[in-house]
Parts: structure tokens; C-alpha cells; sequence
């Protein structure tokens, strides 16, 4: 039976160690860490997102500031909104949330975050310097992966790692992370030919299609490491991208779902939070951090 990357637990555990970290520092700090969270209209999943997160937040110690407009709100209003984040001193991450509305452009609100407080790691500069290998805030799902894999001992170098999905939120900086860790990569996508025979080549295997249960048992390679980022609720309830009934008994180890990437990339919100919030209370150093912070294995 394939081991189980269980994204609840190690949640848990790095909570914890962010916890210490605040306790340990907030009378130096002088305030603890704020993450402020853009909402944009009503989209359901969206609240439901932004209250786990507010959550997370207050069992770790992270003062979070939640700003919701509605849907018909101007853009120049949200720059403006957005401008106020960036010279507010209490705020460390700032954090636009996703999908916007119909009609809205997210490029030029994620372009306006300041890089030192984009807690999701999707300005342009701060995806720049993960192609370069440059420190700065990392995209927090594929990092959450890197930290599950690192967690559970699976070492990406020198494997056959394949991705399927190119989204600038999960795909293309999963490709990089896992290149920068020695993997061979490849990406595939919607007009990848052939999906099942790239598939079966990867030892590493990360899905973030976005179509539920796309792929099966015809795409694994046994003992195949096989993560999925999905999530959908369909009327049997949750699921991923993956056939886990069916993937499972091929598999070494896999991410089941719920319970998997997800915790993983809200937690690796808040380590990014946190991380900008020691740096700017240090002076706002914008170097890499030294060994010794006790967050630094956590950064891809």
C-alpha cells in the first residue's frame, strides 16, 4: 500500500514551530505578523478559503486583516486598496485571492503587491527570482509539495519528474522548484500528445489540471510518487485530479484528497508571512536568511 503524504500532519507540526517562532520573538518585534487578505466579491469557495486562512492565522499568532469589496468594484479603487497595504508598517504578506470576478484583470492588482509582502509568491519579480534561483516569497502550493516531499524523505534529484498543468499559479513554479532540486522535468498540458506515455516515464508525478479524476491507473508507472493538487466537490463529495482508487496500489506514495496539498499550501502562507515579518523587523534585510532561522529548511 502506498504511503499516505499526510499534509494535515505536517500542517500541524509547522504551525507549531511557527507558533515558537512569533512567541519567541513578538516582545522584540514589538507586533506580531499581519497577513491582509483582498477578497473580491462573493464567490463561495473564495470565502470559504479566506475563513480557513483567517483561522490558521489566530492558532499561530498572525494578526490577519481581511478587506472585502464587492464585485463591481473599480480597479483603480483596488490599486488604492492595495497601495494602503504596501505602506501599512503592521502588514507583512499581502495576499489578493483568487478567482476574481468577471471583468477583472488580477496582472496589474498582483503587479502592484509589493514584492517584499507578496505572501503568495506570484508577482512578477518574485517568480523571476525562483527561475534565477534568487531567495524572495516562493508560490506557496508547490512549495508545499517541496516540503511534504522533503518531509517523507523523497529527494527529487536525479529522478524523472513529470507536471501535469502550466498555470503560473502552480504548475510552471512546481516545473522550477523540482528543477532546482536536481529533478529531470517535464511539463504537460492540454494539447500534450500522448499523456498516458509522458506520464508513465516520471517517477515524480504532480498533477494540477484542474479537471477532476483526469487521470488513472493507465498513467502510473509503479512505484511512482504521485501528488495531487485537485480539489473538487463533485455528489460523491471531495476528490483530485487523480483516480485514487485506482492509482493507489501503483503508487509508492500519494497525497490523498482532502487532507493533502491543500493544509499545505495555506500553512506555507504563513511561513512566508512570518518570514517577511522577520525580516522587516530586522531592519527589512532583503538578503537571503542565515541557516540558523529556524524557518530556513522550510524554503524552497
Amino acid at each position: 500500500m502506498a504511503l499516505r503524504l499526510d499534509g494535515r500532519q505536517l500542517a500541524a507540526e509547522l504551525e507549531n514551530r511557527l507558533r515558537s517562532v512569533i512567541s519567541e520573538r513578538l516582545e522584540r518585534a514589538a507586533r506580531p505578523p499581519g497577513l491582509a487578505v483582498l477578497r473580491v466579491g462573493d464567490d463561495p469557495a473564495s470565502g470559504v478559503y479566506v475563513a480557513n486562512k483567517a483561522k490558521a492565522c489566530a492558532r499561530v499568532g498572525i494578526h490577519s486583516l481581511v478587506r472585502h469589496l464587492g464585485a463591481a468594484t473599480p480597479p483603480a479603487q483596488l490599486l488604492t486598496a492595495i497601495a494602503a497595504l504596501n505602506a501599512d508598517p503592521a502588514v507583512d504578506g499581502i495576499l489578493l485571492q483568487l478567482p476574481l470576478p468577471a471583468g477583472l484583470d488580477e496582472s496589474p492588482l498582483l503587479a502592484a503587491i509589493d514584492p517584499a509582502k507578496d505572501a503568495d509568491g506570484l508577482h512578477t519579480l518574485n517568480l523571476g527570482r525562483l527561475l534565477k534561483g534568487e531567495p524572495g516569497p516562493r508560490s506557496c502550493t508547490p512549495a508545499g509539495v517541496m516540503a511534504l516531499l522533503a518531509r517523507h524523505g523523497i529527494d527529487p534529484a536525479g529522478r524523472r519528474a513529470v507536471v501535469v498543468g502550466r498555470s503560473i499559479l502552480v504548475g510552471q513554479p512546481m516545473a522550477l522548484m523540482l528543477q532546482a532540486a536536481d529533478a529531470t522535468v517535464s511539463v504537460a498540458h492540454s494539447r500534450t500528445r500522448e499523456l498516458a506515455a509522458l506520464t508513465r516515464q516520471a517517477e515524480i508525478l504532480v498533477v494540477a489540471a484542474g479537471r477532476p479524476r483526469l487521470l488513472g491507473a493507465e498513467h502510473i508507472s509503479p512505484g511512482a510518487v504521485v501528488v495531487d493538487v485537485g480539489i473538487h466537490r463533485l455528489e460523491g463529495g471531495l476528490c483530485g485530479d487523480v483516480r485514487f482508487e485506482e492509482v493507489e496500489p501503483l503508487a509508492s506514495a500519494i497525497t490523498p484528497v482532502p487532507g493533502g496539498v491543500g493544509p499545505m499550501t495555506v500553512t506555507m502562507l504563513l511561513v512566508n508571512t512570518v518570514v517577511s515579518w522577520w525580516k522587516r523587523t530586522e531592519g527589512g534585510d532583503p538578503g537571503p536568511l542565515c541557516q540558523d532561522h529556524p524557518l530556513a529548511d522550510l524554503l524552497p
